[in-house]
């Protein structure tokens, strides 16, 4: 993982760095075991990104420790590349999520947590947690639009599942 573009690997399950941006986000998805279940393996499958309208490839499905994720967004020669690897992986009887950490190219750096939960009432919870500041001359120069875009897809993943 000598090729993240950040040091605080793993800090979204915990208390999250600072001098980054931060986001806690949460929506209850669905009801029971079958909602879970369809969930789990479209979140681990990437589709929360591609239903949020990123094209995505990975290296693997589904996601794993070490998967090679890249996403792109926008058309054309405003397309974004935006390359990232997956950090953590888990899918238990009552969780299921990843997190996927910055490479280089990315427009940010930072790392972002999709987690799944079957809550003991059978409610289906989605969290997502990010941290993550400019990585490219492009992102600070304009970092107040990039803090917009990052919670319109924030918006949209929490939507695609």
């Amino acid at each position: 993982m000598d090729d993240l573009t950040y040091d605080e690997v793993g800090a979204t399950a915990g208390e999250l760095p600072p001098g980054y941006h931060h986001v806690r986000t949460h929506r209850v998805i669905g009801q029971g075991r079958d909602d879970f279940e369809r969930a789990a393996d479209a979140l681990l499958a990437g589709e929360a990104q591609r239903r949020a309208g990123a094209r995505v490839e990975a290296s693997e499905t589904p996601f794993r420790v070490g998967t090679r994720v890249t996403m792109r967004l926008g058309l054309g020669i405003l397309s974004f590349r935006i390359p990232c690897l997956v950090v953590w992986a888990e899918r238990t009887d009552t969780s299921a999520g990843f997190a996927y950490g910055t490479l280089p190219g990315h427009p940010e750096r930072g790392e972002e947590r999709f987690t799944l939960t079957l809550q003991p009432s059978g409610e289906v919870a989605f969290d997502i947690v990010a941290f993550s500041a400019p990585g490219r001359w492009f992102t600070r120069v304009g970092a107040p639009f990039g803090r917009q875009v990052q919670a319109w897809m924030t918006r949209r993943y929490l939507r695609a599942l």
